[in-house]
């Protein structure tokens, strides 16, 4: 990967936000990296290497600044020219798929040998997997030192260490200390309930962040029972592997974050909890390179200049999104949280909580949903068999909603099953798959967003003006929405 110079210099010198996490600056005089916003002096031009990953810099021998905090910072996407095979492999590393596995099992994953992944990422990342999993974990356990008082024993495992020996071993040989030396004496974030593993954390992203939008968006598709919004606080149920509770996520006060609140039944998996709370919010956006691209077309250019920092809106459970595009099908977002919430009351998992009453259902598993009858919940026929199929596909494993290998290969795979065409297929891409480039280009909001005078645009007519905003198309869809 090949990283600017002089746009690298620049960024670090103006301590721009946009710019934090895209890349890290090596300081060889001290032996330190540090984020492109770190407030110390800056040191000599001869002493700076720039490195596109925390895990780079840790492979060149340099350790994390503890005055800017390199674990705080917003994650890397992928920059310009990035292997869409390494892209992928980024993405389950930070979900942890490496904390139990190994590297020919990510291998086999993506379809490749696992020599030839190691070239791709030391050209790509310039680290192996294995040291950016390392360093993904050793990053988060220094995290949860700074912002919880949880015991060592936990942070070792909620941060994908099988023992605390080697927990130990790996964090003294970044920091040259301890876990338990390093830690300072924090304020207690626990609240009650001690049955419950509960802990906050901040959660950086890279300014322009339209919150109230994405609360919005939300907010109008909340599932009953499983998710809602009050006061500016998003909360809902959650089960990942074996771990269960709920989550509250919110605005931080000051800086560019939000603060996630959780309540589980264990913190083993917190980590890729935390992954997927950033892809939901789309915390790792680089909306300076999106809205450059979108500023050529006259449409998106203005609405970004009304609206700057519309994100994504991801998802917590893939499978919940894909069930969502199939109920939404030609009826409104109301009507299609109606039906919903019907289908998790029949066969969702019940929840309690003492803290959060409007909290009272898990959303069904595709394997709890294929075994239910969904008849009488005022969906067509024809509709009902649609989620029946997929459902079934999901939970066999003959549709996968985490990996793909491209956009058009995953496009003819969901669209093989009745009932689920082009548009479904686009839109659960986009937020299940966080696809970036999926483009519902037949939507009845887009072609009215670029309607000009009565003259309606075809779909093909949209899909060749699109190819100007490639990679971007799904946040230009985002965008156009809110024409």
């Amino acid at each position: 990967m090949i990283l600017k110079k002089r746009v690298c210099d620049r960024a670090m010198l103006a301590k721009d936000p946009r710019f934090d996490g895209l890349f890290f600056i090596g300081v060889l005089s001290t032996g330190v990296y540090c984020r492109p916003i770190c407030p110390a002096r800056s040191a000599k031009p001869e002493n700076i290497v720039y490195f596109p990953t925390a895990a780079a810099a840790a492979e060149a021998g340099l350790r994390p600044c503890l005055r800017c905090r390199p674990e705080t910072s917003p994650g890397s996407p992928a920059w310009d020219g990035t292997s869409a095979t390494v892209s992928r492999a980024m993405l389950l590393i930070r979900q942890g798929v490496l904390n139990e596995g190994n590297l020919e099992n990510l291998a086999l994953k993506l379809g490749v040998g696992g020599r030839h992944l190691r070239r791709l990422f030391q050209t790509h990342v310039g680290a192996s997997p294995i040291a950016l999993a390392t360093t993904q974990k050793i990053l988060f356990a220094k995290k949860l030192l700074n912002e919880t008082q949880l015991p060592i024993s936990q942070i070792a495992f909620a941060s994908g260490f099988g023992s605390i020996r080697r927990f130990n071993a790996a964090f003294k040989k970044i920091y040259g200390k301890t876990p338990s030396a390093f830690r300072h004496p924090i304020k207690s974030n626990r609240m009650g309930e001690k049955a419950l593993f509960r802990c906050k954390l901040t959660l950086s992203y890279r300014p322009p962040f339209d919150w109230q939008g994405m609360l919005d968006f939300f907010q109008s598709r909340a599932i009953p029972g499983v998710e809602f919004v009050e006061k500016g606080v998003y909360h809902r149920t959650i089960r990942i592997n074996e771990t269960t509770g709920m989550i509250s996520v919110a605005h931080a006060d000051k800086d560019n974050a939000l603060l996630l609140t959780t309540a589980l039944s264990a913190s083993r998996d917190l980590m890729p909890l935390v992954e997927r709370v950033r892809r939901m919010f789309d915390l790792d956006a680089n909306m300076m390179a999106i809205h450059k691209v979108f500023a050529a077309d006259p449409v998106l250019k203005e609405v970004v200049r009304k609206q700057p920092g519309l994100r994504l809106p991801g998802a917590w459970d893939p499978f919940e999104v894909a069930v969502r595009a199939v109920v939404g099908q030609q009826i409104s977002v109301k009507g299609a949280r109606t039906v919903i919430g019907r289908i998790v009351a029949k066969a969702g998992p019940r929840f309690e909580s003492a803290h959060q009453s409007g909290l009272t259902y898990f959303f069904p598993t595709a394997r709890e949903l294929g075994t239910f009858e969904l008849g009488r919940i005022g969906m067509p026929v024809k509709r009902v068999e649609t989620i029946r199929i997929l459902s079934r596909a999901v939970a066999c494993g003959e549709i996968s909603l985490l990996v793909k290998e491209s956009l058009e290969n995953f496009i003819k795979q969901l669209t093989r099953i009745p009932g689920i065409g082009d548009w479904t297929a686009q839109y659960i891409a986009m937020r299940a798959l966080d696809e970036p480039d999926a483009f519902p280009a037949a939507d009845l909001g887009i072609i009215k967003a670029l309607q000009q005078g009565d003259k309606r645009p075809t779909p093909k007519q949209i899909l060749e003006r699109a190819e100007e905003w490639r990679p971007w198309r799904a946040y230009a869809a985002i965008y156009l929405w809110h024409v």
